[in-house]
């Protein structure tokens, strides 16, 4: 089916060869998804996971399940505290209590541990990129310092979305390997995309991301991986250069997994920042709608895929 014509409102692409006019259930070979997804999988992480943006822990305790643990997140005064969401005392869950002076208390007895600790009870190991927040778990896997980190435009507007589904980590990054499938399952959102280029682990699409029907902005993307549970879509040319979408993938536990997402938007048009962080309250969380709206969908991708592997 030939797509209608839009108009672009961003900077007019040179015109380029796709790599096949083979329709795109024919460019969209399992073989390769999968051999470019074991490319990702061997990657090393370094033992960390996001557990979210930085923006969404508030003033009280808040829990969360990793790689099959739960763990209570608070801030203090120096940054955000991570630690087990198991009271020392009784087991009582530390995210149902308050934070009071720095310190995480018990909602039963009204025990109160800071960053100290209190025995085998400590704080983890965390990072705080500017955006998102990052624990070290160091469960068999070789640590690092930091997180091994995809490159990031400076400066930039950032908006993040955090939703759940039932699947493993690889049927995320699986679904983000997978652009073919993008102005088919979201013709809400893309448009005449054709693939451009593809190596063994990365592959680059010209594509238009719709405003409206008829509306869009045309741009050359790559995807790539820079550790196991992320994938990242990079502009390169186009409105937006340098702008990117980080897509995280954090175990719950088998078969759950939680998709964080963030954007960080950039421009060269003196205009597009200033803008941005002065309507940030309006902007910001149109960004994540839409963000979320992709990921139920893709969410139901990946979820597809999680069945059909365990049916295996």
């Amino acid at each position: 089916m030939t797509e209608p014509k839009f108009l672009n409102v961003g900077r007019k692409l040179p015109p380029t060869d796709a790599i096949s006019d083979l329709p795109d259930w024919k460019q969209a070979q399992p073989a390769w998804i999968n051999s470019a997804l074991e490319h990702a999988l061997a990657k090393p992480a370094g033992g960390w996971f996001v557990v979210d943006a930085t923006r969404a822990i508030g003033d009280g305790p808040h829990g969360y399940r990793i790689d099959g643990e739960d763990y209570v997140v608070w801030r203090t005064a120096d940054g955000i505290a991570v630690a087990p969401d198991s009271c020392p005392h009784m087991g009582a869950r530390m995210s149902d209590g308050f934070v009071r002076d720095g310190c995480v208390v018990c909602p039963w007895h009204g025990l109160a541990i800071g960053t100290e600790g209190l025995g085998a009870w400590k704080p983890l190991t965390t990072f705080d990129d500017g955006v998102l927040l990052w624990l070290r778990s160091g469960k068999g896997e070789e640590l690092t310092d930091e997180p091994i980190l995809p490159a990031r435009p400076n400066p930039y507007f950032d908006a993040t979305m955090r939703l759940e589904a039932k699947c493993d980590p690889r049927d995320v990054i699986a679904n983000r390997l997978d652009p073919w499938h993008g102005s088919h399952f979201h013709p809400h959102s893309f448009g005449n995309l054709r693939a451009l280029e593809k190596t063994d682990s990365t592959v680059t699409v010209r594509v238009v991301y719709r405003m409206t029907k008829r509306v869009g902005m045309e741009v050359d993307a790559i995807f790539e991986c820079p550790e196991p549970r992320t994938i990242v879509m990079t502009i390169i040319r186009g409105e937006g250069v340098g702008s990117v979408v980080e897509t995280h993938a954090t175990p719950i536990e088998p078969g759950r997994s939680a998709v964080i997402e963030t954007t960080l938007a950039t421009s060269d048009r003196p205009q597009f920042l200033p803008f941005m962080k002065m309507f940030a309250r309006f902007v910001r969380p149109v960004i994540e709608s839409r963000a979320r709206r992709l990921w139920v969908e893709d969410g139901a991708y990946a979820e597809r895929r999680y069945e059909l592997r365990q049916a295996q």
